[in-house]
Protein backbone atom coordinates (compact mmCIF):
# COMPACT_ATOMS: atom_id res chain seq x y z
CA UNK A 1 0.00 0.00 0.00
CA UNK A 2 1.12 3.90 -0.53
CA UNK A 3 0.70 6.97 0.49
CA UNK A 4 2.33 10.35 -0.37
CA UNK A 5 1.49 14.12 0.19
CA UNK A 6 3.11 17.19 -1.46
CA UNK A 7 3.10 20.88 0.29
CA UNK A 8 4.92 23.70 -1.01
CA UNK A 9 7.84 24.89 1.69
CA UNK A 10 9.44 28.51 1.89
CA UNK A 11 13.48 27.12 1.99
CA UNK A 12 15.52 25.89 -0.35
CA UNK A 13 15.80 22.24 -0.80
CA UNK A 14 19.23 22.67 1.59
CA UNK A 15 17.69 23.80 4.08
CA UNK A 16 14.74 21.46 3.93
CA UNK A 17 16.59 17.92 3.67
CA UNK A 18 18.43 19.11 6.62
CA UNK A 19 16.00 19.84 8.93
CA UNK A 20 14.36 16.41 8.10
CA UNK A 21 17.47 14.80 8.02
CA UNK A 22 17.56 14.40 12.11
CA UNK A 23 15.42 10.83 12.76
CA UNK A 24 14.18 12.92 15.86
CA UNK A 25 12.30 15.63 13.65
CA UNK A 26 11.13 13.11 11.56
CA UNK A 27 9.25 11.10 14.25
CA UNK A 28 8.03 14.26 16.32
CA UNK A 29 4.34 13.59 15.54
CA UNK A 30 5.15 10.34 17.77
CA UNK A 31 6.66 11.53 20.84
CA UNK A 32 3.66 13.62 22.55
CA UNK A 33 0.20 12.15 23.49
CA UNK A 34 -1.76 12.35 20.04
CA UNK A 35 -5.24 10.91 19.24
CA UNK A 36 -3.62 8.91 16.56
CA UNK A 37 -0.92 7.43 19.04
CA UNK A 38 -3.70 6.77 21.30
CA UNK A 39 -2.17 8.44 24.32
CA UNK A 40 1.54 6.83 23.48
CA UNK A 41 4.50 7.68 22.47
CA UNK A 42 7.47 7.37 20.72
CA UNK A 43 11.27 7.36 21.63
CA UNK A 44 14.50 7.70 19.55
CA UNK A 45 18.04 5.26 19.47
CA UNK A 46 20.19 6.55 17.15
CA UNK A 47 23.22 4.68 16.46
CA UNK A 48 26.74 6.39 16.14
CA UNK A 49 25.64 8.21 12.34
CA UNK A 50 22.53 9.74 14.05
CA UNK A 51 20.51 8.12 10.49
CA UNK A 52 22.85 10.60 8.43
CA UNK A 53 24.42 7.65 6.58
CA UNK A 54 23.12 5.04 4.47
CA UNK A 55 23.17 1.85 6.66
CA UNK A 56 23.02 3.37 9.63
CA UNK A 57 20.36 1.62 12.25
CA UNK A 58 17.13 3.77 14.36
CA UNK A 59 15.68 2.03 16.65
CA UNK A 60 12.38 3.29 18.24
CA UNK A 61 10.44 2.25 21.00
CA UNK A 62 7.45 3.55 22.73
CA UNK A 63 3.82 2.04 24.19
CA UNK A 64 0.79 2.54 22.66
CA UNK A 65 -2.72 1.05 23.74
CA UNK A 66 -0.95 -0.36 27.01
CA UNK A 67 1.09 -2.17 24.16
CA UNK A 68 4.92 -2.02 23.60
CA UNK A 69 6.14 -1.07 20.51
CA UNK A 70 9.31 -1.61 18.83
CA UNK A 71 10.78 -0.70 15.55
CA UNK A 72 13.92 -0.82 14.00
CA UNK A 73 14.75 1.26 10.84
CA UNK A 74 17.88 1.48 8.56
CA UNK A 75 18.52 4.09 6.03
CA UNK A 76 18.71 2.88 2.31
CA UNK A 77 19.29 6.11 0.20
CA UNK A 78 20.90 9.48 1.29
CA UNK A 79 21.39 11.74 -1.47
CA UNK A 80 21.67 14.99 -0.12
CA UNK A 81 19.67 17.78 -0.51
CA UNK A 82 17.31 15.59 -3.13
CA UNK A 83 16.11 12.57 -1.13
CA UNK A 84 16.23 10.39 1.86
CA UNK A 85 14.69 6.29 2.05
CA UNK A 86 14.74 4.02 5.16
CA UNK A 87 12.63 1.21 5.88
CA UNK A 88 12.03 -1.31 8.54
CA UNK A 89 14.64 -3.90 9.18
CA UNK A 90 14.28 -7.33 11.11
CA UNK A 91 10.95 -8.06 13.44
CA UNK A 92 9.02 -5.33 14.07
CA UNK A 93 6.45 -5.02 17.23
CA UNK A 94 3.61 -2.31 15.52
CA UNK A 95 0.11 -2.83 15.68
CA UNK A 96 -1.60 -1.38 11.95
CA UNK A 97 1.36 -1.94 9.92
CA UNK A 98 3.35 -4.62 9.62
CA UNK A 99 6.68 -3.12 7.45
CA UNK A 100 7.33 0.43 5.35
CA UNK A 101 9.80 2.07 3.44
CA UNK A 102 9.44 6.00 4.46
CA UNK A 103 11.03 8.76 2.51
CA UNK A 104 10.83 12.32 1.43
CA UNK A 105 12.03 14.14 -2.03
CA UNK A 106 12.94 17.80 -2.47
CA UNK A 107 12.70 20.07 -5.68
CA UNK A 108 13.75 23.64 -5.95
CA UNK A 109 10.56 25.63 -7.26
CA UNK A 110 10.38 29.56 -7.69
CA UNK A 111 8.76 29.99 -4.20
CA UNK A 112 10.82 27.59 -2.50
CA UNK A 113 10.81 23.68 -2.59
CA UNK A 114 8.08 21.45 -3.23
CA UNK A 115 8.32 18.23 -0.39
CA UNK A 116 7.48 15.14 -1.44
CA UNK A 117 6.63 12.40 1.68
CA UNK A 118 5.68 9.03 1.28
CA UNK A 119 5.39 6.00 2.91
CA UNK A 120 4.62 2.37 0.93
CA UNK A 121 3.74 -0.17 3.87
CA UNK A 122 2.28 -3.88 4.55
CA UNK A 123 -0.54 -5.16 6.81
CA UNK A 124 0.44 -7.10 10.05
CA UNK A 125 0.17 -10.84 8.61
CA UNK A 126 -1.84 -12.39 11.74
CA UNK A 127 -5.43 -11.39 13.78
CA UNK A 128 -6.30 -9.01 15.16
CA UNK A 129 -3.47 -6.62 13.65
CA UNK A 130 -4.59 -7.97 10.26
CA UNK A 131 -8.04 -7.00 10.60
CA UNK A 132 -7.14 -3.52 12.48
CA UNK A 133 -4.91 -3.08 9.96
CA UNK A 134 -7.60 -2.79 6.91
CA UNK A 135 -9.14 -0.35 9.05
CA UNK A 136 -6.74 1.85 10.50
CA UNK A 137 -3.14 1.54 8.30
CA UNK A 138 -4.49 3.89 5.67
CA UNK A 139 -5.72 6.56 8.29
CA UNK A 140 -2.26 6.51 10.18
CA UNK A 141 0.05 5.90 7.07
CA UNK A 142 -1.90 9.32 5.79
CA UNK A 143 -1.77 11.02 9.23
CA UNK A 144 2.28 9.90 9.40
CA UNK A 145 2.86 11.28 6.01
CA UNK A 146 0.88 14.20 6.56
CA UNK A 147 2.20 15.48 9.79
CA UNK A 148 6.09 15.65 8.44
CA UNK A 149 4.84 17.59 6.00
CA UNK A 150 2.83 20.18 7.34
CA UNK A 151 5.33 20.41 10.30
CA UNK A 152 8.17 21.05 7.97
CA UNK A 153 6.25 23.57 6.12
CA UNK A 154 5.10 25.49 9.42
CA UNK A 155 8.74 25.26 10.66
CA UNK A 156 9.87 27.56 8.03
CA UNK A 157 6.76 29.76 8.10
CA UNK A 158 7.78 30.68 11.42
CA UNK A 159 9.50 34.40 12.32
CA UNK A 160 12.65 35.19 12.61
CA UNK A 161 15.44 33.23 13.36
CA UNK A 162 14.63 30.71 10.51
CA UNK A 163 15.85 30.78 7.13
CA UNK A 164 13.42 31.42 4.68
CA UNK A 165 12.60 32.49 0.78
CA UNK A 166 11.38 35.87 0.86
Amino acid sequence: MHFATSVLVRATPREVFDYLDDPERIGAHMSGGSLMMAGGSMHYHLDAEAGRRVGSVIRVEGRMLGLALRVTEVITERVPPVRKIWKTTGPQRMIVIDTYRLGFETLQVEAGTELRVFIDYTLPERLPGRLLGRALAPLYARWCASRIAVGTRAHFAQGPGRSRIA
